[in-house]
């Protein structure tokens, strides 16, 4: 039987809901019996698999190996997820660093089947380190079907605390936010930036996120999600634009039928004047 976590409502105040029971929901849906099965086998076969041919020759492998990094959607892409592995991250034109997506690059760093003579798959403690990330993916997965958003919020909460402290510049601290999906899509809503925003090039892009983050955060540098609290600055601004967004759309839709409904005019409906 398998556990589905409780998302009673949405917006902020749902957040605010969901940190409270979040690791009791955890723990509950990672004890779920079809998580243990996947997991039984992944520490089983995993260090049998040798190539990268192995790894996407195997459905159930791979399935948790994807979902591990968010990348789950790819399970049917076996000749691209193959190709990403093969080609490692040791050197430039490898495919995962051409990717604006870096989770492509993490995926194939964190198996190393184009990097080493041995994959990292041999290690005795990389079903640990990949069955962890496996675990909270899939749980912010399965909140994700019940709420998107809340989704995103968990994934930025994650994520951030690592890119703010890794040993690179700022600007590349944006880039890695620029690269992944779901942290683009936090940023960009929190500050108010529309989608077609992403068509522009990327050092305007970066010029815009850091004055809109200085403009709404009051910081314009990543390195300020070192501190929990900015990030929750972060997540309530996202998840009340995004609330805000939603009632909109709802109104925009049911103004734009009103409108047909009254275009019908008093003999009748719409339809009934088209026929």
């Amino acid at each position: 039987m398998s556990f589905t976590p409780v998302v009673p409502f949405g917006g902020y105040a749902g957040w605010t809901f969901l940190a409270r029971s979040r690791e009791a929901q955890k723990e509950a849906f990672v004890a779920s019996a079809r998580l243990k099965r996947d997991e039984a086998y992944f520490r089983e076969r995993i260090g049998s698999i040798s190539t990268a041919e192995d790894l996407v020759s195997d459905r159930r492998l791979l399935s948790v190996a994807l979902g591990a990094f968010g990348l789950e959607a790819d399970i049917d892409n076996r000749h691209f997820i193959r190709r990403v592995l093969e080609d490692g991250t040791l050197t430039p034109d490898a495919l995962g660093h051409k990717l604006a997506d870096k989770r492509y690059l993490e995926f194939s760093k964190a198996f190393g089947f184009g990097d080493y003579a041995m994959p990292r798959t041999k290690l005795s403690d990389f079903a640990d380190a990949i069955l962890a990330s496996y675990e909270t993916r899939s749980f912010e997965a399965a909140v994700g079907a019940q709420d998107d958003n809340m989704r995103l919020a968990m994934n930025a909460e994650r994520e951030l605390a690592g890119i703010a402290g890794r040993a690179i510049s700022d600007d590349a601290r944006w880039l890695h936010v620029m690269g992944s999906p779901p942290l683009r899509e936090v940023f960009q809503t929190a500050l108010g930036l529309p989608s077609a925003f992403a068509r522009l090039d990327l050092d305007q892009q970066l010029g815009v996120f850091r004055e809109r983050a200085e403009r709404v955060l009051g910081d314009a540098e990543i390195s300020q999600f070192t501190d929990p609290g900015k990030i929750g600055t972060l997540v309530r601004a996202f998840l009340l634009r995004a609330e805000v967004g939603a009632a909109s759309s709802v109104y925009l839709a049911r103004s734009a039928a009103l409108t047909l409904l009254q275009s019908a005019g008093p003999r009748g409906t719409l339809l009934s004047r088209l026929v």
